[in-house]
């Protein structure tokens, strides 16, 4: 059986490439060394290994359900690995000691949540909810609020979720209709539906934190009437709010993870006799959407490393398969006395391994770096550093969301196309791997969203900034190619070509002065500046690789070749097609189709 994740891979992107040890230097960090952050990732390992893979197949076709009592029906292993994560100390592992946590970096915690993802999608799913709604009540909860909701989370009995999306709206924010309504005590009733909540109802903890947009009274129109509120299951007095299950979505794949429709305050369990869920404001009213973006920012990088670690357990199983399995003979070999050879020694079949080991490594090193970023933005000694690191992150977050969830989505296809016939049978992962990944182009923002942002705010915010930052970063690495010479100069020049037609590209989408034209093709935009950035990665890891020997450094050696001579030439028509601002999307009618 293959494994779902390559721990020299990730030795090499923490150790060899980030130095994550030197984060140690930092006061914040001080406690730990390498030994502690590998102690972290063998756990994360062996506990991946043997509480999530081995029900990973189960859970998938064994679909949650609403038994006669109301309650949603998992399997009993799903609740046993979100136990045993919380009390191996994993919730509150980056978040503050004072909290019970170990204080560990972002870039730590992120390589150690990629094996649990890889193992198991669904289950992991609980955990880096809760996670993600901790982590912003405790930037923007209060005393009060961090000690009834946060602690309990950290420790394993609470979960959480963010329940922002409406059947109505989607993800147009500025349409929702839930309301809260002050209630003179301090509290909100809070009334209306949330759809799509991933771990919305289920039995695992003994409460779930629900985190909720509504509108107060008084707010402005659209987005600027949105507050955040926290919506328990149960008070804390263990009363039922009037929170209701209505339903469970039955997806093509991450089955194992319930996704609800919510009911908040519809009667059906009213607290004292009053209609309408007990709310408790987080920070100041109609500010929730500012709030939320902490957990949706964090949620998108999580959802970025989601796709690549389904991507990347994809690529180990196709490449193990593709060793075993012999047919066909050489083509500079034919003959009935020819033994037939393992399908990896044919070129179509190594140009998918490249494709997908490519695109999932690619992936793994963004993500992992922008965890560093995460990590400079709040500990680097010296203040400019931490504002670089913030706007840097700001650029790169639609790309870190959006590039895995497209292309090791693509590396999936692959894998299923390596295994031919057997790929597509539910007897390999491979065809659910596909199936759990498909979701990810959509969640936390659709493609489209995040191309809208990119070039809409991202690249072009504060005078250019963003876009300077970025090409500052990548000019460093190719400064340090052209220095070390051989491949590294070469691809060093495509890259800084590459970039620069980026940078001409950006300033032309929007030389008409009209935002509509300028975004009609937002997409194009996201996949060229994607590739580019990916590129910018792989460029990174060769100069890490440097001359030394080993078929793990051969490896990665082709794996940039092969994106550099592949995939980047593939944004020129794309850039080509943004500078021209082609008008094709914007004025097909509706009546057409």
């Amino acid at each position: 059986m293959a494994d779902f994740m390559s721990r020299a891979d990730l030795d090499f992107l923490l150790h060899d490439w980030l130095d994550v040890a030197a984060l140690t230097e930092r006061p914040r960090f001080a406690e730990h060394s390498r030994e502690t952050f590998d102690a972290v990732l063998d756990l994360s390992h062996d506990m991946a290994a043997k509480l999530y893979a081995p029900h990973n197949k189960k859970s998938d076709q064994t679909e949650p359900q609403i038994g006669p009592d109301g309650k949603v029906v998992l399997l009993d292993e799903i609740a046993t690995a979100v136990h045993a994560f919380a009390e191996a100390g994993l919730n509150a592992g980056s978040f503050d000691e004072e909290l019970g946590g170990m204080q560990l970096p972002h870039t730590v915690s992120r390589a150690s949540m990629v094996n649990f993802q890889a193992a198991n999608a669904a289950t992991s799913s609980y955990s880096f909810l809760t996670v993600g709604n901790a982590n912003l009540l405790a930037k923007y909860g209060s005393p009060e609020q961090i000690d009834t909701w946060v602690r309990p989370m950290l420790e394993g009995r609470f979960s959480g979720t963010m329940c922002l999306s409406e059947p109505q709206a989607g993800s147009s924010l500025a349409d929702i209709t839930t309301r809260a309504v002050p209630q003179g005590d301090g509290t909100y009733a809070i009334t209306g539906t949330k759809m799509w909540i991933s771990a919305g109802d289920h039995e695992i903890t003994e409460n779930i934190v629900h985190l909720v947009l509504a509108k107060a009274p008084g707010g402005g129109p659209g987005t600027k009437g949105i507050s955040l509120f926290v919506v328990p299951k149960f008070l804390t007095d263990g009363t039922r709010n009037d929170v209701a299950l209505v339903g469970l979505n039955h997806k093509m794949g991450n089955r194992g993870t319930t996704n609800a429709l919510l009911n908040f305050g519809d009667g059906s369990f009213p607290v004292d006799g009053v209609t309408g869920a007990v709310g408790y404001l987080v920070g100041e009213e109609h500010n929730g959407l500012r709030y939320m973006f902490n957990m949706m920012n964090e949620a998108r990088i999580g959802v970025g490393f989601l796709a690549t670690a389904l991507g990347y357990a994809g690529y180990l199983q196709s490449v193990e398969y593709a060793k075993t399995r012999e047919q066909g003979r050489p083509v500079d070999a034919k003959g009935p006395d020819v033994a037939p050879v393992p399908i990896i020694e044919h070129a179509d079949v190594k140009r998918m391994l490249l494709a997908q080991k490519a695109y999932a490594e690619g992936a793994l090193a963004l993500g992992l770096y922008a965890s560093r970023l995460v990590d400079d933005e709040m500990t680097a000694p010296d203040e400019a550093d931490r504002a670089r690191a913030h706007t840097l992150l700001e650029v790169l977050t639609p790309i870190v969301k959006s590039w895995p969830s497209q292309w090791c989505l693509e590396a999936n296809s692959l894998a299923i196309q390596v295994h031919g016939g057997y790929g597509y049978t539910r007897e390999f992962d491979v065809e659910q791997y596909y199936r759990d990944n498909r979701l990810n182009p959509i969640h936390e923002g659709a493609h489209g969203i995040h191309g809208l942002d990119l070039l809409g705010r991202k690249v072009i915010m504060n005078s250019g900034e963003g876009f300077a930052v970025l090409a500052d970063a990548v000019g460093a690495t190719v400064a340090r190619a052209a220095e070390a010479g051989g491949d590294a100069a070469v691809y060093g020049d495509a890259l800084a070509a590459s970039l620069a037609r980026l940078a001409e590209v950006t300033a032309a989408a929007w030389a008409s002065g009209d935002p509509a034209l300028a975004l009609a093709n937002a997409t194009a935009y996201l996949e060229a500046a994607g590739h580019i950035v990916i590129a910018w990665m792989w460029l990174e890891q060769l100069l890490a690789v440097g001359d030394r020997a080993g078929d793990f450094f051969s490896g990665k050696r082709a794996a940039a070749r092969y994106f550099f001579t592949y995939e980047l030439p593939k944004t020129g028509p794309q850039l080509d097609l943004v500078a021209a601002g082609d008008r094709t999307t914007l004025d097909a009618d509706p009546a057409w189709f």
